[in-house]
């Protein structure tokens, strides 16, 4: 039996995005705990997952504040998306399994995965038809762009809905805009008004004046945030609040915090990999070029951790 746990559509939802190398689960936790709707796993590959399944498991453990939880898959095999699935269902604690049609990485895309799917989508709607059928999750869902080099996300988006997904997040570039093109919004307005599932709306939301913007404009159930949370994760509450402000001391504390899950979870590297989280953090702030090439020359914790408190306390 699928478990009855949904995502609540009822409200305006704020999600975050996956990004690889960020959103593991110390950020997550983070995010979460300033309101984030829904968190979403770094995306993980299918076939990772089915041919070295312990190291894969990594990327996806959630932690216990992270309810409702989704996983994001790629995959351009039926096959290995099955027994991917069939992985996953051993799992309990997932709420959605989400797959990625839009992630423009060449790598991603040469191995016929992320947006390489939106040049077939026979092939998509396959993939998808069979996670909704293998699946035990009380959801399934996707990710996709406009398109691969043309925009044709009603298109898309028709065959995403056609195939039985409960709900679609859009990113409003296609597959060659990358992260660089301008996000077209009127196009994500254009798929909300076409369908009758929920839909999210994505890309170059970096800040509370514009989730608002694109919510107003496109009429969307909700916006995944994922560049924009990235050094800001307390964006979630502001957008839940209302209030774009944040106190310095509130900033600082989660800002230990999340070092201190880091290292937690990942052990003494997590002082190597929390150096961007620290670049990011530290935007805007006096004397940060010097603080930056301080952190990245150190690699004991204790000492990285009285440097992080002493710096964001001024």
């Amino acid at each position: 039996m699928k478990p009855s746990y949904s995502i609540d559509f009822s409200t305006t939802q704020y999600w975050l995005a996956p990004l690889a190398g960020w959103t593991d689960l110390p950020f997550r936790q983070t995010v979460k705990k300033f309101g984030a709707d829904l968190t979403v796993s770094e995306m993980v590959s299918s076939n990772a997952l089915v041919h070295n399944p312990k190291r894969t498991v990594k990327l996806f453990e959630k932690s216990p504040l992270e309810d409702p939880y989704a996983v994001q898959i790629n995959g351009n095999s039926v096959d290995i998306v099955t027994k991917a699935v069939e992985i996953l269902n051993g799992f309990d604690g997932i709420d959605s399994i989400d797959l990625n049609a839009g992630c423009p990485s060449p790598k991603i895309v040469r191995s016929g995965s992320g947006s390489a799917l939106l040049q077939d989508l026979g092939l998509l709607q396959e993939i998808l038809l069979t996670i909704k059928k293998r699946s035990n999750k009380s959801m399934t869902s996707v990710k996709i762009r406009l398109g691969f080099d043309k925009k044709i996300g009603v298109d898309v988006a028709k065959v995403c809905e056609d195939s039985g997904v409960d709900y679609l997040v859009v990113h409003g570039r296609t597959k060659t805009g990358g992260y660089t093109s301008e996000v077209d919004y009127r196009a994500i307005k254009e798929i909300k008004s076409a369908l009758g599932i929920p839909v999210i709306a994505n890309g170059d939301i970096t800040s509370f004046e514009k989730a608002r913007e694109v919510l107003d404009y496109t009429g969307c159930d909700g916006v995944m945030i994922g560049r924009g949370a990235m050094g800001k994760p307390w964006i979630f509450e502001q957008l839940k609040s209302g209030s774009s402000v944040t106190s310095p001391e509130l900033k600082r504390d989660v800002i230990v915090e999340h070092f201190d899950n880091m290292i937690q979870f990942h052990g003494n590297y997590g002082v190597v990999m929390f150096r961007k989280h620290l670049h990011r953090y530290s935007k805007g702030y006096s004397k940060a070029t010097n603080f930056r090439d301080t952190i990245n020359s150190l690699e004991d914790a204790k000492e990285v951790r009285e440097r992080i408190y002493h710096f964001f306390s001024q």
